[in-house]
């Protein structure tokens, strides 16, 4: 007999996990704040064409999401090309894809580049057996590359999405993170961007019966004879066997703060970093590298994709689409400013940082601002054995959030994997009490 089952928050860990049940036969309803599905796969309609408000896209080791979308009907969407990475230091730009380039990366001494070569191609190999929760990277990262590596080029790298935490960060969320991301690698994406995604697991969620509720904040998420009430902020109370919520952890902590649930949890306490995107829909092409950090070129922002690189310029009527992106706290006075301001000062500095293509404000068609509160968790030493569990306590408020994902790096790839764990387990405790 199916279960019903409340699921709490649209992203893709919230799609995913209620495709799975409603599939199963289960009486999902998923539950969504704001007006649109995604999370941060959400998007824009830009003259006519819909537009990843937030740069993603899919890499042949994504097996999890891969499925799902192929579950969904979409796969013969899917398409791959090969990119290629550059990389901007003291605002002189160098390609990035291989020995060749890393032997003209005049940024580094000549030593240094062999052996940030040589420690780079060893690096999966040599963490292996080591204690990398509880190493700082800074420390490991300067026994592997030296001191003048790390100060140069690492640690601003690290800073930029991390911020003052950089060094601190548990060296196996980095070396794990190397197991998905390459200079030179092929990428894929899908015909009509995330929405393409979104569209596809929502109709099928409908399609098996499921129910979405849009423009439904939740309130509180408590006990209630026996069952998991959700109260909605319009006042509204679904009553369910489960709850599954895949929200931010310190949302979570506030749904259940002074309910039966709270005194069950041992969720941590975890700092996030929120990011702010700038779109440059441009009339040419920049360098042609789909990626490229930017460290100590006096700009605000951190790197540069040039979408276009991956994806036709169709898409974007006939514009090359270049996101930069600046990692910070929600609360940082950056995150709280003016967009309008933030787009002119942004703009300024990509046409000094790429001052030899002489870019002219007619070369910009349009400049989008987007901003997301919660993109990552900056983890501590030692997160594995501080990882919210996936039950809270002995409730059936089960959690699929991105600060389980770790050591994996926070992907719709790795969201999509959690998910499906999730909703397996779910499916283990259920049978276990029958």
């Amino acid at each position: 007999m199916g279960k019903n089952i409340v699921v709490i928050g649209g992203g893709i860990s919230g799609l995913t996990a209620s495709h799975k049940l409603a599939k199963d036969g289960h009486d999902v309803t998923l539950v969504e704040s704001s007006s649109q599905l995604g999370g941060l796969g959400t998007y824009f309609n830009f003259e006519g064409k819909w537009v990843d408000k937030f740069y993603h896209c899919q890499m042949p080791s994504d097996t999890p999401l891969l499925e799902l979308i192929e579950q969904v009907g979409i796969k013969n969407k899917m398409y791959w090309k090969p990119t290629r990475m550059g990389f901007v230091v003291d605002g002189k730009r160098f390609a990035f894809n291989g020995p060749v380039d890393l032997l003209k990366f005049t940024p580094l001494k000549f030593t240094d580049r062999i052996r940030f070569g040589v420690a780079s191609l060893l690096l999966r190999q040599l963490g292996k057996g080591l204690d990398l929760d509880n190493t700082r990277i800074e420390d490991w990262f300067i026994k592997l590359y030296g001191k003048d590596v790390w100060e140069k080029i690492l640690k601003p790298l690290f800073r930029s999405k991390f911020g003052s935490h950089a060094g601190n960060l548990p060296a196996l969320y980095i070396w794990e993170r190397l197991g998905r991301e390459k200079n030179k690698s092929t990428r894929g994406y899908i015909e009509g961007g995330l929405k393409t995604i979104i569209d596809a697991v929502e109709n099928k969620i409908k399609n098996y019966g499921g129910k979405i509720l849009l423009n439904s904040p939740v309130e509180k998420i408590d006990r209630q004879n026996g069952k998991m009430k959700v109260k909605l902020a319009n006042g509204e109370e679904l009553i369910s066997d489960w709850v599954i919520a895949t929200v931010p952890v310190p949302v979570i902590k506030k749904l259940i703060e002074s309910t039966e649930l709270e005194s069950e949890s041992n969720l941590p306490e975890l700092t996030y970093q929120g990011v702010i995107n700038a779109l440059f829909f441009l009339k040419k092409p920049l360098d042609n590298f789909y990626w490229q950090p930017v460290v100590n070129s006096n700009t605000e922002f951190d790197g540069v994709v040039e979408m276009s690189e991956l994806v036709n310029i169709e898409q974007y009527n006939n514009n090359y689409l270049v996101y930069t992106m600046k990692y910070c706290s929600k609360d940082s006075d950056l995150f709280k400013e003016n967009e309008e301001t933030i787009a002119e000062r942004w703009k300024e500095q990509l046409k000094t940082l790429f001052s030899d293509l002489n870019l002219t404000d007619d070369d910009f068609t349009a400049i989008k601002i987007f901003k997301a509160p919660f993109v990552e968790p900056i983890y501590p030493l030692g997160y594995s054995k501080l990882k919210p569990e996936t039950r809270l306590g002995n409730s059936n408020l089960l959690l699929a959030t991105s600060a389980q994902v770790y050591p994996s790096i926070t992907s719709w790839n790795s969201s999509v994997g959690l998910a499906n764990k999730v909703v397996d387990y779910l499916y283990k405790l259920e049978n276990a009490e029958n």
